[in-house]
């Protein structure tokens, strides 16, 4: 019954004729565009960080201290071909606490949570542990950081959220990934270089069942070079101890002909050697391209990976930075021992507030032709409270075929 419900939710959603805004934004000189169909739907719940207040002494840090957070629900089902499905229904909040800033310094926590609603989960095999962990709940400290702050300069100490090519924050389920950290950012103009070190990590893709993982062997070092003006341009170098040294690129350009019609391009590089004898090895090439005009948006992107006999590739710490990163399926799967390549392509809509978008995947290579299309929605009730919701289509021309519906509630505070 439950399935049901949320298929007739769902159905509803994409034909009721409401409108909204999130991934072609309005048409300016300067923006950022989302490069991939995983990020699109990363977006969906995303959870803004607000700016602490300035103040004049340490008493008023407390007294100008603010709580945000965020409240949400998902219903999430696995239909599959020729094993048991799976669904589960849980509610969970980020509840964020943040002192105000005093000669540059403050301080922040905050807490993560998840627990599944039993009358609406499956049991046993029936389960969709990705929600709240097998257990079915989930709670961690996932951010507790001192912050200091100085013209341009930014230094940050301890668990935090970070969003860069190959370790971010990957909103894409109930629990958003996040670092135990030591990270130093500059920005100058239209420049920001970061730097710094991740020892451990806990979230969607570091696994529910084990939290704080390391981030590799001694950790993860990184530093990274962003330009944004008319150009996009980033340069990031990271070591991850005893598995790869990776170098990543991106650059592109949106071209604006007016308010309403832009093309945006984009190439990308992602150079890995691996370390230890891990097997992490492999060279991606990418590029993308999408047409936008009046709120609709046509894209296509390409990725090829070159990865000889017993290695494979890595896309870090998160949901990774390839274009052809969808909602279940990324180049990553099926890199092992072969060249790999994917194209996808979509389109995407927005008016008003409501935001729609369809990708089609084609993963590829000698022995595997995997597909996935993921079909998604969202609807902004109020500047707070949205509703969204995806279906995954996937096929690998084997019996593990499966379709994936997600339906979520979420509200900002």
């Amino acid at each position: 019954m439950i399935k049901v419900i949320a298929s007739i939710l769902f159905i509803t959603l994409l034909t009721t004729d409401i409108y909204g805004h999130v991934y072609i934004e309005k048409m300016e000189p300067k923006r950022d565009r989302i490069h991939s169909a995983r990020k699109v739907i990363d977006s969906f719940s995303t959870l803004k960080n607000s700016k602490p207040s300035s103040v004049n002494s340490v008493k008023s840090m407390f007294e100008n201290a603010k709580i945000s957070g965020q409240i949400k629900s998902i219903y999430a089902s696995y239909d599959y071909k020729s094993t048991n499905d799976t669904y589960a229904t849980a509610i969970g909040a980020i509840l964020k606490y943040e002192l105000g800033e005093f000669n540059g310094f403050n301080l922040a926590t905050a807490i993560y949570t998840s627990h599944d609603i039993a009358l609406a989960t499956g049991n046993n095999e029936a389960r969709n542990p990705e929600l709240s962990s097998s257990k079915g709940n989930y709670t961690e400290i996932a951010e507790a950081y001192v912050n200091y702050k100085y013209k341009g300069l930014n230094i940050r100490l301890g668990r935090q959220e970070l969003n860069t090519p190959l370790a971010d924050s990957d909103e894409i389920s109930m629990n958003k990934n996040s670092f135990e950290a030591y990270i130093m950012t500059y920005d100058f103009k239209d420049f920001e270089l970061m730097t710094g070190n991740i020892q451990t990590w806990q979230g969607y893709d570091a696994g529910l069942d084990t939290p704080w993982k390391k981030a590799g062997k001694d950790g993860t070092n990184l530093i990274g070079l962003s330009y944004s003006e008319t150009l996009e341009l980033n340069i990031w170098a990271y070591n991850i101890t005893g598995e790869t040294n990776s170098f990543y690129f991106d650059g592109g350009f949106t071209y604006n002909f007016n308010k309403n019609i832009a093309i945006h391009t984009m190439v990308q590089f992602l150079e890995q050697k691996e370390l230890d004898n891990s097997g992490i090895e492999t060279s991606i090439y990418g590029g993308l391209f999408e047409f936008i005009a009046y709120g609709f948006g046509l894209n296509v992107a390409y990725n090829k990976a070159l990865t000889k006999s017993g290695k494979r590739s890595f896309s870090g710490l998160g949901g990774g930075a390839l274009f052809t990163s969808m909602d279940t399926r990324i180049l990553d799967d099926i890199t092992q021992n072969e060249d790999t390549e994917a194209l996808v392509f979509g389109f995407v809509y927005e008016v008003q507030s409501f935001n729609f978008l369809y990708a089609n995947g084609n993963f590829t290579n000698s022995s595997q032709h995997v597909k996935e299309q993921d079909i998604g929605a969202e609807y902004h009730i109020s500047k707070e409270l949205l509703v969204a919701c995806i279906l995954v289509m996937q096929e690998d021309k084997t019996n593990f075929d499966w379709n994936r519906l997600q339906l979520m509630l979420n509200y900002n505070f």
